[in-house]
């Protein structure tokens, strides 16, 4: 397998510590509020890393983190808790907060055949971990005290900016969005491993340490959750482009000198989700969900399609017409297989089946080239094989792709077979979303909402669209 090294900026082949053993990372979400699909763009692609890895034998461990405290509005180290904003918003417990949005998040995976990872470890229950690793920090000079917090020292390191080489001078405050100015910092690049009350005196969740009632840095908790769980070493990483500076840069330069050797020499960063407004976020007004999406009409899986036909170092523009056209080829996928089921009753031709498999393998072994794999599942449908190797295949590539693509085609076998509607059934869903459009129209969302439930506890999908309302059979 040979896949791009964002630490060494080259495609080179994946080589881990221990021969068929994976030890991995993900950067978890920040559970203030709901992922919008932009983050979850990220996760889809590492779950089709980590699937696509056990698909070729490897043994992985997978750990990921979920962000409950620390993580500032500002890149400096400054700032509000993102968890405490969430709670003043919505006027709830931090705690209250992230255990409504973990859920949320993990609902979301679900729904995007996201698998969950085999460790998900808060930052709220590593607390002595953190502690006993800043207090390490301290005592091999990595760190310091400063204005009531602790500090890790960069200027401590032969080379801090290991992802993109940058010098001191590059972030002059003013020169990067979110970069202010800190009188305690020794040198501008140091970031902080603990904070205490001295300056985050409304911080809801606060701790003991010998440095004072305090809180973690947000770029602590992933070093010590993952030499928690995978031990001194670890064989990649995972995480959005945004996060290569400052937080991974910073997770390097701590654990590093933590462990007192390198750490990780894979780093794989999937690039961003854009709009015609630019890069997604949660502060740039209204944001895009998964539950957005199923309220328009589409199946989460045809967001996870939409992914895979991109390959993750690419920019990838987010429309509704390109949406719509990831739906459509998800549906003339879907049909296709339908078409195959009733034949499938063969023997599976062993020749054929490991030709595509090994096309299958070629193309993810290419730096997890996904598109260029969906279209191996195309070429598996014109291929001269029969239907039963067809159907062993698709099931077999659908290990890693996810896109429940089996399922889906059983129950487009299923609504072919129903007997279609009355016209006095087509009148009275036409009448009800007539009824809906009124609502809608009168702001009255709650009426709108309760006639796409009742619909839908009977099977009715309703899909928005710019000329109006329509339904289907789910």
């Amino acid at each position: 397998m040979q896949l791009y090294n964002s630490l060494t900026r080259t495609v080179e082949p994946f080589v881990t510590r221990e021969p068929g053993k994976v030890r991995m990372y993900t950067c978890g979400p920040t559970v203030y509020h709901f992922a919008h699909i932009g983050n979850l763009r990220s996760y889809i692609m590492e779950d089709v890393l980590e699937k696509f890895l056990r698909w070729q034998g490897f043994d992985v461990l997978r750990v990921m983190n979920i962000t409950d405290v620390g993580h500032l509005s500002s890149d400096a180290d400054t700032g509000e808790d993102k968890m405490l904003k969430g709670a003043r918003r919505e006027h709830k417990t931090v705690m209250e907060i992230a255990k409504f949005y973990t859920d949320a998040f993990f609902a979301d995976c679900e729904k995007l055949h996201i698998r969950r990872p085999d460790v998900v470890e808060p930052a709220t229950g590593c607390i002595p971990e953190f502690i006993e690793m800043v207090q390490k920090l301290l005592d091999e000079g990595y760190a310091y005290l400063a204005g009531g917090n602790v500090y890790f020292d960069t200027g401590k390191l032969e080379q801090y900016y290991v992802f993109n080489r940058h010098k001191e001078e590059d972030l002059e405050v003013g020169v990067r969005e979110g970069v202010e100015e800190d009188g305690n910092k020794r040198n501008k690049g140091d970031f902080v491993l603990w904070f205490t009350k001295s300056k985050f005196a409304d911080q809801e969740l606060k701790w003991e340490s010998p440095w004072g009632l305090g809180y973690p840095g947000w770029h602590i908790e992933c070093s010590a959750i993952s030499i928690k769980h995978c031990g001194a070493y670890l064989d990649l990483h995972c995480g959005g482009i945004d996060n290569q500076f400052p937080h991974h840069t910073n997770e390097i330069a701590q654990s590093e000198a933590y462990l007192g050797h390198a750490w990780c020499p894979q780093w794989f960063h999937v690039h961003h989700l854009t709009t015609e407004g630019g890069k997604m976020s949660k502060s740039a007004g209204e944001f895009l969900t998964v539950s957005l999406l199923e309220e328009k009409g589409y199946d989460p899986l045809v967001y996870r399609l939409f992914c895979l036909q991109s390959h993750y170092r690419k920019t990838l523009l987010f429309s509704y017409p390109n949406l719509d056209n990831a739906q459509s080829a998800y549906r003339r996928l879907t049909e296709r297989i339908a078409s195959l089921l009733p034949e499938a009753n063969g023997e599976v031709d062993p020749e054929a089946f490991a030709l595509y498999r090994g096309k299958f393998g070629e193309a993810l072994g290419d730096d997890l080239n996904t598109s260029m794999a969906v279209t191996v599942l195309y070429d598996v449908l014109k291929a001269s094989t029969n239907a039963a190797t067809k159907l062993a295949l698709i099931e077999d590539f659908d290990r890693v792709l996810s896109l429940g693509l089996t399922e889906a085609a059983k129950k487009v076998s299923a609504q072919e077979s129903a007997p279609a509607a009355s016209e006095e059934e087509e009148a009275r869903i036409n009448a009800l979303l007539q009824k809906r459009a009124e609502a809608k129209k009168a702001k009255n969302f709650a009426e709108a909402d309760a006639i796409r439930d009742q619909l839908k506890a009977e099977g009715i999908l309703i899909v928005d669209t710019p000329q109006g309302a329509v339904w289907k059979k789910a």
